[in-house]
């Protein structure tokens, strides 16, 4: 049997995290056992639909390299695949479970339903409706859809016994019929619900296995009774717990958390918050972090989802990235960063490659590029405690004194190489018969005027050219002499 699963989220808005893990699992379920991977569109709630959401499902998907082998825009022997585009079968099959004796049509008004709301002593929305169409007579039903009157349908459920569905996280669930609801099946705008589509659709599309979140494990049974209903197979269910913000709380784009687009535009790579969510309620077989797609694709195995909720560790994440960047090639990591690199700095004399060199190694997130090279463009103000470290072994009087004795040295350079440069601060070291830092950090505190710097003395002296190397040497030896007079 081929194994086929399917991403089907509604275009209403952005990706959030638990929607891109639930896309990913469905990857790679399928792909790690050579089946399919399906995208379908449900759009059926049109009140909740967003202009450009589409656009964004299919640029996430594009930009992770969850690549779908059917959907809307490639099509597939088992289309449409989105589900406004499918509506005629919709209204047929609950017409045929009303004939089965499974749905029913109900007439109540908004205004009847409210009133079952708040009869409710604590005014809460009522568990149960009361099924009051359930004994509306032929005649009376025919009398009410020839009269136009708005219906929905609704599932009639059992009210005895119980239903059982087994979860491959979960394993097997037993609820009570009586428990449940008679859950409408077609809105009386002629849409049918989520909960009724996704079952036709995923019959239709021949899927094997269904990936969702865990708040919807109360609606399985349901779901299996219109299987059951149909005489149709359900699917394997795979139900994934929560993405939590902290111990107590889920993550929530209305409380500040980040969606993919938030990450990608913080300098993420797609390719790091993939890795990062593929480890949120997965554990691989050994103690390895750091997939490719096509590692996880080769290695996953759906024995290692957990039943425990997982906290997003933003920490881990930029920890992560950062080895992402680190172990990018300096073409590709050039590529990356050269935009953002021109957008910090604007003196087109410098060489970006050799300063994207000394970035790759230090940076967590592209968005720390300029904060990193600022002062590449102009020397910030700053003070002369930078020139104290006392791990260099370095004061004030000896950063002016290394400075004072560098500058000559630098002066007599010809060829402004950083090997040449090197050579010539490594050899006033061994003449002044101090150590290195001693020399190096004053002169590295002169370049940069920043506490930390992406590159040491010989480096940036390099990058940023004699005349300008010299010029803020002196400015340091300047400020150096003002604080000591």
């Amino acid at each position: 049997m081929e194994i086929r699963t399917r991403f089907a989220p509604s275009p209403t808005g952005y990706m959030h995290i638990g929607n891109l893990r639930t896309a990913l699992y469905e990857y790679l379920i399928a792909k790690s056992q050579n089946g399919k991977f399906i995208l379908r569109i449900e759009d059926t709630d049109q009140e909740r639909f967003v202009e450009g959401a589409t656009e964004i499902i299919y640029n996430t998907l594009n930009m992770t390299g969850l690549k779908h082998d059917e959907g809307p825009d490639i099509g597939g022997e088992y289309g449409p695949y989105i589900q406004s585009q499918r509506m005629g079968m919709y209204m047929d099959y609950a017409k045929e479970l009303i004939k089965k004796g499974h749905a029913y049509y109900c007439f109540c008004t908004k205004e009847r339903l409210d009133t079952l709301k708040s009869s409710n002593e604590k005014g809460d929305a009522f568990s149960k409706y009361d099924r009051h169409c359930l004994t509306l007579s032929q005649e009376e039903i025919q009398k009410n859809l020839d009269a136009g009157m708005p219906f929905v349908i609704r599932q009639k459920m059992p009210t005895e016994g119980t239903t059982t569905f087994h979860d491959v996280v979960y394993g097997d669930i037993t609820v009570e019929n009586a428990e449940l609801d008679d859950q409408i099946l077609m809105k009386a705008d002629g849409f049918p619900t989520y909960n009724f589509a996704n079952v036709v659709d995923d019959h239709f599309m021949k899927i094997t296995h269904v990936v969702r979140g865990s708040e919807y494990l109360s609606s399985t049974p349901k779901y299996n009774l219109l299987y059951d209903a149909f005489d149709w197979e359900a699917p394997v269910y795979v139900h994934l717990p929560a993405v939590m913000r902290d111990a107590h709380n889920k993550l929530s784009k209305r409380h500040g958390d980040k969606s993919f687009e938030d990450l990608i535009n913080e300098g993420y790579l797609p390719e790091a918050v993939v890795n990062y969510i593929a480890l949120l309620g997965w554990s691989p077989s050994d103690n390895k972090e750091i997939f490719s797609l096509k590692e996880l694709e080769q290695c996953f195995n759906i024995s290692g989802l957990s039943k425990s909720p997982s906290i997003f560790d933003i920490k881990k994440l930029t920890w992560l990235n950062g080895e992402y960047i680190k172990n990018m090639d300096a073409e590709s990591f050039y590529i990356l960063a050269e935009n953002r690199l021109k957008n910090a700095i604007k003196n087109t004399t410098l060489d970006l490659k050799k300063i994207a060199v000394l970035l790759q190694k230090r940076l967590e997130t592209l968005n720390d590029i300029p904060r990193l090279v600022d002062f590449f463009d102009a020397l910030p103000e700053y003070s002369t405690d930078l020139y104290i470290h006392k791990k260099m072994k370095t004061t004030e009087e000896i950063a002016l004194s290394s400075l004072k004795a560098a500058l000559p040295v630098l002066e007599n350079i010809t060829d402004w190489t950083e090997n040449n440069i090197h050579d010539a601060l490594m050899s006033l070291v061994q003449t002044l018969g101090i150590k290195n830092g001693q020399l190096l950090w004053p002169v590295r505190t002169a370049l940069s005027g920043e506490p930390t710097s992406p590159g040491g003395a010989m480096e940036l002296a390099d990058i940023l050219g004699k005349e300008e190397s010299l010029k803020r040497i002196k400015i340091g030896i300047e400020k150096l002499q003002n604080t000591l007079s």
